[in-house]
């Protein structure tokens, strides 16, 4: 089959469940289609719809309903998005052959910090969202979405003081073991997104 997936541009947002991924795909796809860019949206999961249809609700009127999409992967996410993307990558097809301008493809799927990679022939640039309740010391551990990502995201800021976390060590942490940047968010009052928002547009809108 020939894929024009090349043809429009991908970021993969990987994560843990609960780290807040879709609150940050929220949150950015209003800014990119104030930015003038045509959007769409697939929601990997193991079995169900839900993560998409949560993702079409809140989109309403913002991106048109056909451009947010689920794929249901039938194993572990992260097999979907590292090992075989093809299911995700025939879907971006599907997307663009409907709309054929389409600028951007963001590609949200779970998965642990040791297998959460996107295969390059998927993700053009590669998001890593941690939360600072899965624990102080997640940065240090090291696990390849951390280090290999495009740009960590250290999500709900917020909850630091309640679980513990020190978000000074944490930063420090994330600045040894990567080569690349890392942005602190708070998606649920919206504090950093503009600092993602930039990293992307950056790493592959205009790069």
């Amino acid at each position: 089959m020939s894929l024009t997936h090349r043809d429009v541009a991908t970021v993969g947002i990987g994560g843990p469940v609960g780290s807040g991924k879709t609150s940050l795909v929220t949150e950015l796809v209003p800014k990119l289609v104030e930015r003038g860019l045509d959007v769409g949206v697939i929601a990997n999961d193991i079995l169900t719809q839900e993560d998409a249809d949560v993702l079409r609700e809140r989109f309403a009127g913002v991106i048109p309903e056909e451009l947010v999409a689920g794929v249901e992967t039938g194993a572990c996410p992260h097999t979907g998005i590292r090992e075989d993307p093809s299911m995700n990558l025939s879907q971006i097809d599907a997307f663009v052959d409907e709309h054929p301008d389409l600028d951007l493809v963001l590609v949200e799927s779970g998965g642990d910090n040791l297998a959460a990679t996107f295969n390059p022939e998927l993700a053009d640039y590669s998001l890593y969202v941690i939360s600072v309740a899965e624990g102080e010391d997640i940065p240090r551990k090291r696990g390849p979405g951390i280090v290999e990502c495009d740009l960590l995201v250290v999500n709900k800021t917020d909850l630091a003081e309640h679980v513990g976390a020190n978000l000074a060590v944490m930063e420090a942490d994330a600045r040894e073991v990567r080569d690349g940047p890392y942005v602190f968010t708070n998606c649920k009052d919206g504090e950093g997104v503009d600092e993602v928002l930039e990293h992307v547009s950056e790493g592959v809108l205009f790069a």
